[in-house]
């Protein structure tokens, strides 16, 4: 049996539970898990924001190594260190034949099927996005278990399968960030520390990190942030005095919140590119006029999973990492076991810390 917290119905607690896990068939990984890390999308699918079959165990953002392969996996083996990829492309949709893995239309489709059960009762459970990594062990499909590669720390890895792929993604592949840009980035839990690092990987001049917790400044300026602001009715203008009062290049948004994506997109200057990671509720809206459209010639584009190839990005920035220039351990502010995930929600839902990371014991 296995530990794994574990959510009832949507909008209630996760509790911790012992689930039983099958043996991997055909085409499947199981993995035992080092670690594991609390995303905002984790709470989004416990709140019903996002959508989610229940029962499930949730969690999307891990690593760990392979303890056991079904028949006809050949990429890993019994012992490989591996990411999971919460969202596998299959290689034959549309969206992947237009060579935009991060839109397939069957990414989603283990998140349907349950994967385990209820020890005490035998219910069947959902994998949470496909990975359900909130336990000690997990069995998915071997798309979604990535080699992972030499010189990254086994635990640390576990924020690269979300915050780091999404981050890096967002500044190299969607607003593809020039040297010398100025860059904003809007919300600085794990995906913004993850941008800012990026941002200053890509070479940008002045990198302003936007939140609304000023205790998120050490953090900020650790990952490269120039300047920080604290949120505010004032902060468009307050970028606009510090990138020669034009607006910033490049801005942002990992909030997911109505006003952080207009506050974004009013900060860049004419011709500005705004991508927006940060996922919102349907009762966000955000509203612009026909001539300030027309007017600003801005870029408002929005981001899923960085519009990253997890197969391609991985090597890149594990690259970063080996040579100091990706600092992952930087972005933990709090290690905790299974039992503390709620509290994490409660800190996230608060603006408190960067990345909490479950570590698993021997992981």
């Amino acid at each position: 049996m296995v530990r794994a917290a574990v959510l009832h119905s949507t909008g209630t607690p996760l509790r911790i539970a012992e689930i039983d896990l099958p043996a991997p068939s055909q085409g499947q990984v199981r993995i035992k898990l080092a670690a594991a890390g609390v995303c905002h999308s984790d709470l989004s699918l416990s709140n019903g924001t996002l959508r989610q079959p229940v029962p499930a165990v949730l969690g999307h953002e891990g690593a760990g190594t392979v303890s056991a392969v079904g028949e006809g996996v050949t990429h890993v083996k019994p012992g490989d260190r591996v990411v999971l990829n919460w969202a596998p492309s299959c290689g034959s949709c549309h969206f992947c034949g237009l060579g935009e893995p991060w839109l397939c239309a069957g990414a989603g489709a283990a998140a349907t099927v349950p994967y385990a059960t209820l020890a005490e009762d035998g219910t069947a459970l959902h994998p949470g996005l496909g990975t359900a990594v909130f336990a000690e062990e997990t069995v998915v499909r071997a798309s979604a278990a990535l080699p992972l590669p030499e010189g990254v720390p086994l635990a640390e890895a576990a924020l690269l399968g979300c915050a780091v792929l999404t981050g890096h993604g967002a500044v190299h592949h969607s607003a593809r960030v020039r040297a010398g840009e100025s860059v904003t980035v809007h919300g600085i839990g794990g995906v913004g520390l993850a941008a800012l690092q990026s941002a200053r990987i890509a070479g940008a001049g002045t990198i302003v990190a936007v939140d609304v917790s000023p205790e998120k400044e050490q953090l900020a300026r650790a990952a490269g942030a120039t300047d920080f602001l604290v949120a505010g009715d004032g902060t468009a203008k307050r970028i606009r005095e510090l990138t020669g009062g034009h607006g910033a290049d490049v801005a942002i948004e990992c909030a997911g919140r109505a006003e952080a994506i207009r506050t974004a997109w009013s900060s860049t200057r004419r011709g500005g590119r705004t991508t927006v990671v940060g996922i919102g509720g349907k009762d966000q809206r955000v509203t612009f006029t026909a001539l300030e459209l027309f007017h600003f010639g801005r870029t408002l584009s929005g981001c899923v999973y960085g519009n990253s190839d997890p197969a391609e990005d991985l090597p890149v920035i594990a690259g970063h990492v080996r040579a100091g220039r990706f600092d992952l351990s930087a972005m933990v502010t709090d290690r905790i076991g299974l039992d503390g995930i709620p509290e994490a929600f409660d800190a996230m839902l608060a603006g408190r810390g960067g990345r909490s990371l479950v570590v698993f014991p021997e992981g």
